[in-house]
């Protein structure tokens, strides 16, 4: 390629003199992005952030992008135009969010326009335009590409396309929500837009979305190929035209809209106003379409939903990627885990998935056995998803070692412990595990609920001892606790933190204390769900109102998934632990010692059959019943983690939030219980955690928290 543009470019300043060079066509100094033109008459635009692992579009960005097309249209020889990414593992991250995050409504309504008009300027070009996608090409890096007539991706682990938006309660407003029907067709393009669905390389070609899948080396090879011979025909089927009917478009619209209030219950605002301005736009002329998208993400932009949804966003990407602040990080590749079972077999199986080799140790050859099952299991059911391949699955498989003697563990740097919650038995695997395992390995226990720091004080060095609490099942769970003791050193914290990255996972660092952060706060709530039940409120009022609060389930339903049995497990070490304000459920016990242990024996606190077909709830009548329900147990969550934080048990309040958003599914939108209950106002809460329907509060109710402190 001749590093040219229109006869020259002045490579020390990344700017370009067209053919002639007069100063109507100069143009200034560009930082972030490289336009060149080749012996062939293509012109080349590489997107390069300065100063940044990623590409995002700002004003600045956006400017200097419009820049470069307005070189172009003033050039009339260029033949074709292809857009690059010189990231490493990124093509375009999407809009710049902390912009978005910080500025007033005016800024934000002026980058939103900006943006609709440099991506039109780029669909107007006359020429054929053809992106080359490596990394990640979400939200604004798919609408530009959406722009381009065809679209090349590698098939990089790195590359994933999709438009986010809906996720942070924002809709796609650069074109995304105009262009990506008229590209797909109606029906595929709201369910990515909805759905904020992340896809694949292949996937992508196999929706549509992309026009090819190469690797990356030959990705310029491919384009140079499609401007040689023409772009890929793309004949709209006759459904894309079924679809703009207005009675057909109207019922798909009403579908996907009650497939969305069934979800979400109407909490979230963003996939309602994303479904109506899709479906409008796929009929409307593209200046009308994109008229309806710039007012529908403005009236979402600034409300205090999406500013939630946002906030917790930048805090989950904090805490997967930055390093623990002290100590010194070792990069782990070989791990073993001890213990077979359900938890075991999980983390084993995620390990070796994220290419680790793992040995899997079980003193049981059956329970080993059963351990292997599953995780054979979970890898056949990620093929059947498409997440993974064959080649996949094998490979995981292969870096797997099953063993039942106990072997020496010298050569393994972490060695994860994930045997039955019992003190005296963990106590004696460890002793057996310091013996076998090299002077510096990372001695790691699974615990949910028990005392780190007793476990590691009985060991001759307990500074290399610390909690990975790994939530079920972890293959879905993206929550990681790392329970630290006052003798932990910073290096094990350091190692384990990167770790935990590395799988993928988000970490928080918790002080050790009965129940860490997410049970601890977690086991007040089901057993006040508990004893609002024994006070003759029924398990649907009670699920139901956490469900209109937003938890993704109700806790009485939740206790019949974890199993009575656990539930009344930890819920008694808490209450050991706290026994000024938490006393053991009668009832729980009661249940337990009746064999109705939840789903797992087929009663709890519902019956659970072997029919597929969802339980049909009794009408809810008493909505100011279920509405104290909700407050009271939504403040007593709120309660405990102002506690929680009291006490100092994480670095920053805010990680007490994120732990119970991806370790309890707390709904995002409301920020996390601390944020919440700000908002919700101290003087109310001292008000509402004396309601109770149908019953007094109990005298080891929990008094109010002191919320101003935090």
């Amino acid at each position: 390629m001749n590093s040219h543009l229109l006869d020259k470019i002045v490579a020390e300043k990344d700017s370009f003199v067209p053919r002639p060079p007069t100063p109507a066509t100069r143009i200034q100094s560009l930082r972030h992005f490289r336009l060149i033109m080749d012996e062939n008459d293509t012109a080349w635009i590489t997107f390069d952030m300065a100063g940044s692992a990623a590409n995002v579009w700002n004003e600045t960005t956006l400017r200097e992008f419009d820049l470069c097309l307005d070189a172009l249209s003033r050039q009339g020889s260029v033949k074709a135009l292809i857009l690059s990414s010189a990231k490493d593992k990124i093509f375009v991250a999407g809009a710049d969010l902390k912009a978005v995050r910080s500025a007033p409504v005016r800024r934000v309504e002026t980058l939103i326009e900006r943006g609709q008009a440099v991506f039109n300027r780029l669909a107007a070009l006359p020429c054929p335009k053809i992106a080359l996608i490596h990394g990640a090409c979400l939200g604004g890096g798919l609408e530009v590409t959406l722009a381009c007539n065809a679209r090349i991706a590698s098939d990089s682990s790195h590359t994933r396309l999709g438009l986010p938006e809906t996720q942070l309660g924002l809709i796609p407003a650069w074109g995304g929500s105009t262009r990506l029907p008229r590209l797909l067709g109606l029906p595929a393009a709201l369910d990515l837009i909805v759905s904020g669905r992340q896809l694949k390389p292949r996937q992508a070609l196999w929706r549509g979305l992309v026009d090819k899948v190469v690797p990356r080396e030959h990705l310029e090879a491919a384009a140079r190929h499609m401007v040689a011979h023409g772009l890929p025909d793309r004949v709209q089927p006759l459904s894309h035209t079924f679809w703009k009917l207005p009675g057909i478009r109207q019922a798909l619209a009403h579908h996907v809209r009650g497939q969305v209030m069934a979800k979400t219950r109407g909490l979230y605002q963003a996939p309602l106003r994303a479904i109506e301005v899709a479906v409008n736009a796929s009929v409307l002329p593209m200046n009308k379409a994109l008229e309806q998208e710039r007012h529908a993400i403005l009236d979402l932009a600034l409300t205090p939903q999406t500013e939630h949804l946002i906030d917790v966003f930048f805090r989950k990407e904090e805490a997967s990627k930055k390093p623990h602040p002290r100590g010194v990080s070792l990069t782990i590749h070989d791990v073993a885990v001890i213990g077979a079972g359900v938890m075991g077999s999980g983390i084993a199986h995620w390990i070796a998935s994220k290419g680790n080799h793992v040995l899997m140790q079980d003193v049981s050859t059956q329970s080993l056995g059963s351990g292997l099952n599953r995780v054979n299991q979970l890898l056949k059911e990620g093929v059947k998803r498409r997440a993974i391949t064959q080649k996949d699955l094998r490979d995981s498989l292969d870096r797997i070692t099953p063993e039942h003697e106990p072997v020496p563990l010298t050569r393994y740097p972490l060695i994860i412990e994930a045997a039955t919650e019992d003190m005296v038995l963990k106590k004696k695997i460890f002793a057996n595990l310091a013996e076998r395992a090299g002077p510096d390995a990372i001695l790691a226990t699974n615990t949910s609920a028990l005392s780190v720091t007793e476990l590691a004080r009985s060991l001759p060095h307990p500074e290399r001892v610390i909690g990975l609490h790994f939530f079920n099942p972890v293959h879905r769970m993206p929550l990681v606790e790392i329970i630290v003791t006052e003798d932990t050193s910073d290096d094990v914290i350091a190692t384990a933190v990167t770790f935990v990255q590395r799988l993928g996972k988000t970490p928080v660092v918790v002080k050790d204390s009965p129940g860490f952060v997410v049970n601890r706060i977690l086991m007040p709530y089901l057993m006040e769900a508990v004893r609002l039940h024994e006070s003759g409120i029924s398990a649907d009022i009670i699920d139901e109102a956490m469900l209109e609060f937003g938890m993704p389930m109700g806790p009485m339903r939740l206790l019949d998934e974890i199993g009575l049995d656990v539930a009344a497990h930890v819920a008694s070490t808490l209450c050991v632990a706290y026994p000024d304000r938490m006393a053991p459920s009668d009832l729980l016990n009661l249940m337990v010692a009746e064999g109705k242990l939840g789903k797992k024996s087929g009663e709890g606190f519902y019956k659970h059959g072997q029919s597929k077909l969802p339980r049909k709830r009794d009408k809810i009548k008493d909505h100011t019943q279920v509405e104290q329900v909700q407050h009271r147990l939504a403040l007593l969550i709120s309660n405990e983690a102002a506690r929680c934080a009291d006490e100092g048990l994480t670095r920053d309040p805010a990680d007490i939030d994120l732990a119970m958003i991806l370790g309890t599914g707390y709904p995002p939108s409301r920020g996390g219980p601390l944020s919440w209950i700000h908002e919700y106002g101290a003087d109310n809460a001292s008000v509402e955690l004396r309601l109770l329907a149908s019953s007094t509060p109990p005298p080891h109710s929990f008094e109010p928290a002191r919320f101003h402190e935090v």
